[in-house]
């Protein structure tokens, strides 16, 4: 039976800026997704449907606030830092990632959860290989769309390296998205973590 430890009075970890940007994000990518499974796209004869402009103007709200987010992450003054979020260049860090893996693994195993600590090492390195994996994503759309702005290609994205590496990329963060809520809601229903701490655009 899975277990849970009692946390949910822990103050909020992040300031207002990275609360603003995350429920944004998430929001633009979510639209995203649900718009690419009907719209119809641009070819060389017409822009594309309703869903498809929905698609491209979230799209372009994602790389923007994808940025913000960067920006933020540099500049806060609390929340998580960026070596945490990216951890694979710093010998200490892979290490303490390692031993925290091992840490998950064991709770899982025992079908447990480990204590909810969003700056443990695991945590804060999925976070950072999911907004890395956003921001591409979000990006070579934003390529793709500059390149028929400009003239530069066709509407029609059949061979284009942009949109490519996006539909590649989409799949990805269907997982992401799935296995992220998932584990959100698990640990909101175990009452070890609220989802309204993260979601609050409160002080």
């Amino acid at each position: 039976m899975l277990s849970h430890v009692q946390n949910t009075n822990l103050p909020t970890r992040h300031n207002r800026a990275t609360r603003f940007l995350h429920a944004g994000l998430a929001l633009a990518i979510v639209t995203q997704l649900v718009t690419s499974l009907q719209m119809h796209g641009p070819d060389d004869v017409q822009a594309g449907d309703i869903l498809f402009q929905v698609h491209r103007y979230s799209g372009l709200a994602a790389t923007v606030m994808a940025f913000g987010l960067w920006v933020t992450i540099l500049v806060r003054s609390r929340g998580t830092d960026l070596g945490a979020l990216m951890p694979w260049f710093s010998g200490r860090r892979l290490m303490a990632l390692g031993l925290d893996i091992k840490v998950h693994a064991g709770a899982a195993l025992k079908l447990r959860l480990p204590e909810h600590d969003p700056p443990a090492a695991l945590p804060s390195a999925i976070h950072g290989l999911g907004l890395v994996l956003i921001s591409a994503m979000a990006a070579s759309g934003a390529v793709y769309f500059a390149q028929v702005a400009l003239g530069l290609h066709s509407a029609e994205p059949d061979g284009m390296i942009a949109m490519t590496v996006h539909l590649a990329l989409a799949n990805l963060v269907w997982a992401y998205l799935i296995a992220h809520a998932s584990l959100a809601l698990l640990r909101h229903l175990m009452q070890s973590m609220r989802l309204s701490t993260m979601w609050s655009l409160g002080r």
